[in-house]
């Protein structure tokens, strides 16, 4: 039955008329998610309902059916006609496990990595990669991590990765659980995607791939936004989706099966990630952490990256468009960066710590992501933007940091472990990528006494590339090349 506040609306379908044909179409289930929109003022989403087929009718009230129209008005309003900024008063610089530079610091992060060793070849450590996004920015119609970057081969994200995984479990003789976090939007085209490359040689029952959640996309007025007379635009919950998903999914408790005690946590877009890195999974052990975190040095003050700090005692991750100037070109007696450490999403989560987190019942919020969305306008076109006229409401992993009590963050060299793709070209773009890449592995052979030129700026002159399969590091590849070894520009390993 209507709800007495449900507005009197000029729409071709009206309430009444609308939850009479679900009835009789045999969709009484429905209704009261209809009436859950029209509460919500949402009514436009139904604008053209006398001109839809019974299928996208049925699209349309399937969408529906899964939105919380209660939630995505309150978080319009918390997070728009309500902003809130994070407290930058008593800001602390973390304290940091600095990477080891003399024989004592070096001798200290080998004794770590035993433990890391021992604790990954017993099966304890789970891989979770986070690959909801597309390939849009960079021009492919897929999800990102089938994006070609290797720099000879062209070898995909995912395949690069596989590699990584298929080299540590050699290593250690052991297996590793890998799970994938995708949206609905790329679900089915990346597990289309590994059953056409045979799973890059893994196991397929290793690999578990589990969806996201989705949220509709508003305008800056709240309304909610479609692509077509039958579609809402859903947008994937940000990274912080993964921590409702591991709960809602049974993620969790299939890794508790399987003995994981640890996950191993990285966005699939980084292409220089140390996967399962047993220095840092050590350091992790050896400190009970619940949640450890890698991080690199600013590159300069106004670097476009999230900084780690403490806040009121209380461990945060504060984007740089929060921090004030004067912090963020705050030094140290040596001039050095007061607020240096850098996110780079890469951590060691402990799976009892996430069953603490989630008995407390607290939700993680959401953050506003002002975008420019293509939409279909009222005369039923599609319209492409000029300006900003979207909101994405996002979660954020790291907003879990303020339960934690116990927390191991580690610093790492950018050019050894950092190396995103964002965009097609300039800055994180796989030109970028693919050179730090080839400059890696050009600093593996000249340690090892192979002569690799270089440009003014530090840049291999040529390309070369090498398969995790054939070296997964430094250490292992002085063991297989000749140091005789003549570079020609171009070199395969």
């Amino acid at each position: 039955m209507k709800s007495a506040n449900l507005p009197s609306i000029d729409l071709p379908v009206d309430y009444n008329t609308l939850t009479r044909e679900l009835l009789e179409k045999g969709y009484p289930g429905s209704i009261h998610a209809i009436e859950n929109a029209f509460e919500a003022g949402q009514t436009h989403i139904f604008g053209w309902w006398n001109e839809l087929t019974l299928s996208e009718k049925k699209n349309l009230l399937d969408q529906v059916a899964t939105i919380d129209f209660c939630l995505i008005k309150k978080l319009f309003n918390d997070a728009v006609l309500k902003p809130t900024k994070t407290s930058q008063d008593n800001l602390i610089p973390p304290s940091i496990i600095a990477p080891p530079k003399n024989d004592a610091e070096k001798e200290k992060a080998q004794r770590t990595r035993l433990i890391g060793e021992n604790s990954i070849q017993r099966g304890e450590v789970a891989i979770l990669t986070v690959a909801g996004g597309d390939g849009t920015r960079l021009g492919i119609n897929g999800p990102k991590g089938t994006f070609p970057i290797s720099p000879i081969t062209r070898k995909s994200i995912f395949q690069l990765h596989a590699e990584k995984i298929l080299a540590v479990q050699k290593r250690y003789n052991t297996r590793i659980p890998w799970y994938i976090m995708t949206s609905q939007n790329n679900d089915s085209a990346t597990q289309n995607f590994f059953k056409a490359h045979t799973f890059f040689g893994l196991d397929p029952h290793q690999i578990s791939f589990f969806t996201q959640g989705m949220l509709p996309v508003v305008d800056l007025q709240g309304n909610v936004l479609m692509d077509s007379k039958s579609n809402i635009i859903m947008s994937p919950n940000g990274h912080g989706g993964v921590l409702m998903a591991l709960k809602e999914k049974g993620i969790l408790n299939n890794m508790k099966q399987c003995g994981i005690k640890n996950i191993f946590y990285h966005q699939v877009d980084n292409v220089l990630i140390k996967m399962a890195d047993p220095v840092f999974v050590g350091y992790h052990l050896e400190d009970a952490a619940e949640i450890s975190l890698k991080v690199v040095k600013k590159g300069n003050p106004e670097e476009k990256v999230g900084i780690v700090v403490y806040i009121d005692k209380n461990l945060h991750m504060i984007e740089y468009s929060e921090l004030s100037r004067k912090d963020m070109h705050a030094k140290n007696e040596d001039g050095s960066l007061k607020y240096h450490a850098g996110n780079i999403a890469i951590h060691v989560i402990n799976i009892r710590f996430l069953e603490k987190v989630y008995q407390q019942g607290e939700a993680l919020p959401y953050h506003a992501a002002i975008k420019k969305v293509p939409y279909l306008g009222e005369c039923g076109n599609v319209i492409d933007p000029k300006q900003n006229n979207a909101i994405k409401f996002e979660g954020f992993i790291f907003d879990i940091l303020r339960h934690v009590k116990k927390s191991v963050i580690m610093e790492v060299l950018r050019k050894d472990e950092f190396s995103p793709i964002k965009n097609m070209e300039g800055e994180n773009s796989p030109a970028t990528s693919r050179q730090d890449m080839t400059n890696q592995f050009g600093r593996w052979l000249r340690n090892i006494g192979v002569s690799i030129p270089t440009d003014s700026h530090d840049n291999v002159i040529g390309s070369i590339e090498i398969s995790p399969g054939f070296a997964l590091d430094e250490e292992e590849l002085k063991n297989k090349v000749d140091r005789k070894l003549q570079f020609n520009g171009n070199l395969l390993l």
